[in-house]
């Protein structure tokens, strides 16, 4: 592919030892990080047969809404997505890895549909993605475990790797015991992950109870779907018994509270999880759940809503989030990436903090004060519009705050046509239904 240098760079490595370097550097080889030190301007760089790529990294640094859930899902959400062709598909598949990108996202974990569609719009863009269908039983008219098979046997791998296939299920109302022990031994059979929405609301709670006498962790532990290549979304009303499992099975959370606060789902015992043990990442949901693809705001709104909720601001630290959102996600994925050590995956964002006068003073001495300052202000004073460059697998695929390899402005005309469509087709597949 090339070398990509960046120089006179702030880098918070978030690494192990929390390794910061101001002025930095990062030399980039072909998909991996080949270096990251400090920068010398008097430096000579090594020879390197292929095309090079320096980037001045000076003053820069390296890193429908008021229904409740049920009610939404099957008003808005669920009619929405049957309503989705394959074009259609890709377009918003495009339209979501284009905010996510150009707000600093370089992975997303994405449960949707036509999963052809969404490999092609993710090797276009350049974003790294583990995808996955949205299965439950037949008559919710979503997708099968057989098309997750398929969409598995077609996509994953492609990119150099970039793109995997998961399998995934939609929440338990929309299963039962028989799809959750088939899912078990179909993931046992492709050697992949799960992605499962569980314990997002109250209301998914009392039917598990209802239906089947468990709660829905602990319908997914004794199918077999649990283990460190599951990743459990939401998980906001969890037992201590539902906790002993996630952290007994090494199963990772994506937690999302900015979707579970606007929904009123509720505020995650957060704590007691990472107090238990459990890898945590973060995530935003939907568009449609959260308005935001921005995981700098749920880095805000994650702390905020912890501090608020149990009196305490000593809660949600932002060396401890800015984690939640880098190598936690990055191991929830299994994805050898999430920080800036030589040998990962060269996936780096680069951000311009002095954009629109964003509050984020930087002191230049002493050096953990401002790793320390860094690091408050990428939580809490800064969002995704700072973000001027993203490399994934160690091609630039931001520049300039533009994605590089499609046109933006024709994919939200593209969208807005879509979502007319939507509108327009969605009575006619809530009426098919009724019938």
């Amino acid at each position: 592919m090339g070398r990509i240098i960046i120089q006179n760079v702030t880098i918070h490595t978030l690494d192990d030892v929390d390794s910061f370097y101001y002025p930095g550097s990062i030399e980039i080889r072909d998909d991996k990080i080949f270096s990251v030190g400090t920068f010398s301007p008097d430096a000579t760089l090594g020879y390197f047969p292929g095309e090079t790529t320096i980037i001045d990294g000076t003053d820069k640094l390296g890193y429908n809404d008021n229904l409740p859930l049920w009610e939404y899902l099957d008003t808005v959400w669920y009619p929405a997505i049957r309503a989705l062709a394959p074009e259609t598909a890709r377009t918003a598949a495009l339209h979501s890895y284009i905010t996510a990108l150009k707000s600093g996202t370089t992975t997303v974990n994405d449960m949707f549909r036509h999963l052809d569609s969404l490999a092609s719009a993710a090797l276009q863009t350049g974003i790294r993605a583990v995808l996955s269908n949205d299965v439950a039983l037949p008559e919710h008219r979503l997708d099968s475990i057989e098309d997750n098979i398929l969409a598995f046997k077609n996509n994953d791998g492609l990119g150099n790797g970039r793109v995997k296939v998961w399998l995934g299920l939609e929440w338990l109302p929309l299963s039962d015991a028989p799809l959750l022990a088939k899912l078990a031994e179909t993931k046992k059979q492709l050697k992949t992950g799960v992605h499962i929405h569980l314990c997002e609301s109250r209301s998914e709670i009392a039917d598990s109870m209802k239906r089947f006498g468990k709660r829905p962790v602990e319908m997914a532990y004794e199918a077999g779907i649990l283990g460190p290549d599951c990743v459990a979304a939401h998980c906001v009303h969890l037992s201590d018994e539902e906790i002993r499992l996630l952290a007994e099975t090494g199963t990772s959370v994506s937690h999302n509270a900015g979707s579970n606060a606007k929904l009123g789902n509720g505020v995650a015992r957060l704590q007691d999880m990472l107090k238990a043990g459990i890898n945590v990442g973060l995530g935003v949901d939907a568009c449609e759940c959260h308005n935001s693809t921005d995981l700098f705001e749920e880095m805000k709104i994650t702390s905020y809503m912890q501090r608020a909720t149990l009196e305490d601001a000593s809660l949600g630290y932002p060396s401890q989030i800015l984690r939640m959102g880098t190598s936690n996600g990055a191991k929830a994925l299994g994805i050898d990436a999430g920080s800036l050590e030589v040998g990962k995956k060269a996936d780096v964002i680069i951000l311009d903090l002095k954009k629109d006068l964003m509050f984020t003073p930087l002191l230049k001495s002493p050096i953990e004060e401002r790793r320390r300052m860094l690091e408050s202000h990428l939580v809490f004073g800064c969002n995704g519009s700072a973000v001027e460059t993203v490399i994934v697998d160690g091609k630039i695929v931001v520049e300039g705050r533009k994605v590089l390899s499609v046109d933006e402005e024709q994919v939200r005309l593209d969208m807005d046509a879509l979502f007319q469509d939507l509108v327009d087709t969605m009575p006619q597949v809530t009426r098919t239904r009724e019938k």
